[in-house]
């Protein structure tokens, strides 16, 4: 009787797991959908192109949270070779497979003047898959100051997006500081676009 109880409640536990995975894979979808359908630079029968990595969950990772005091910033080289100004707001550390990673989180001087992005953070990154299964030169993370919760944060690289410079040279994209390169393959959010490939 307690052996057919405890199977009751294995498969019941199962059974919301798979629920909240499919979930997830869902709010995935929609994302990336609202992403096609919404890209500012890509448009029409060009939307076709875009590629993403299949869904996992073991990217969707929890990060420690610490804030880096900086007030006097420093300048990010961009695809057009021109600097743009970002105060070091804080460092992420994290796990993925056992093993652990971290990068660092920026503000942009000129995003802080505006009232809708002076909470915007902004994190840039390579990783093994940069310049063969995803974009060259880095793709990109961002949250608000107030998705961090007690020093922690939820930060998704099924959501990492390439910048607008994969698309058109008329924008000039920060190209991501060496100390965000990781070394591991980050196969989880957009892909290189396919149109020209």
């Amino acid at each position: 009787m307690k052996k057919d109880f405890l199977l009751i409640i294995f498969i019941l536990l199962c059974s919301f797991a798979s629920a909240q995975q499919t979930d997830y894979i869902k709010s995935i979808k929609a994302y990336q959908k609202n992403y096609v359908e919404t890209h500012e630079v890509v448009k029409g029968k060009d939307r076709k192109y875009f590629r993403f990595f299949p869904i996992d969950e073991k990217y969707d990772v929890q990060c420690s949270f610490e804030k880096i005091n900086d007030s006097i910033g420093f300048t990010m080289t961009t695809s057009a070779k021109t600097k743009k100004h970002y105060y070091k707001y804080g460092r992420l550390d994290f796990k993925i497979d056992g093993n652990a990673y971290q990068l660092f989180v920026y503000q942009s001087k000129d995003l802080m003047q505006t009232e809708k992005y002076k909470d915007y953070l902004f994190v840039p990154f390579t990783d093994a898959t940069s310049g063969d299964e995803s974009y060259g030169s880095g793709r990109y993370l961002e949250f608000y100051k107030d998705e961090i919760h007690n020093n922690q944060l939820q930060l998704d690289f099924n959501k990492a997006y390439n910048p607008y410079c994969a698309y058109s040279p008329n924008y000039k994209c920060p190209i991501p500081p060496r100390e965000n390169f990781l070394s591991v393959a980050i196969k989880a959010g957009e892909m290189n676009f396919a149109k020209g490939h």
